[in-house]
């Protein structure tokens, strides 16, 4: 199981009516899917040498439920796990939990595709990727 992902609410992320607004939401999903694909070994979210190449990640789609508004101050944590592993895609799902309250504030979850952007197509995943996303499950 990866490692909680630790951020904290900056001021800047409240919205006019005092609670974080849902777009950072997003951005917070968007910070724990990239420190997860750091922690398989890949330095850069971009690319994944293979033998035929280069491939990319691409967000196919993301989603989130809002269940407890969040202020600031407070610090959040935010969980990982792989749901899912197909042959050219994965599936992260997610919960942002306030440290303030203890109260698990939204889940979300994310569906990564392996993409050439050279050739502008999704392609197959690579095996080094496919077997790094096996041993974090």
């Amino acid at each position: 199981m990866p490692q909680p992902l630790t951020l904290p609410i900056h001021w800047g992320d409240m919205d006019a009516l005092g609670h974080v607004n849902n777009v950072m939401f997003f951005r917070y999903l968007e910070s724990a899917r990239v420190a997860f694909i750091h922690s398989l070994g890949f330095e850069s979210v971009r690319e994944v040498a293979t033998e035929q190449g280069r491939v990319g990640f691409i967000l196919q789609s993301a989603q989130c439920r809002f269940r407890r508004p969040l202020f600031y101050p407070d610090t959040l944590t935010i969980t990982t796990r792989i749901a899912s592993i197909d042959a050219d895609r994965f599936t992260l799902e997610h919960e942002i939990i306030s440290q303030k309250t203890g109260e698990v504030s939204a889940i979300g979850s994310g569906v990564i595709v392996t993409y050439d952007y050279a050739a502008q197509t999704k392609v197959p995943m690579p095996d080094r990727l496919r077997k790094a996303l096996e041993a974090h499950r």
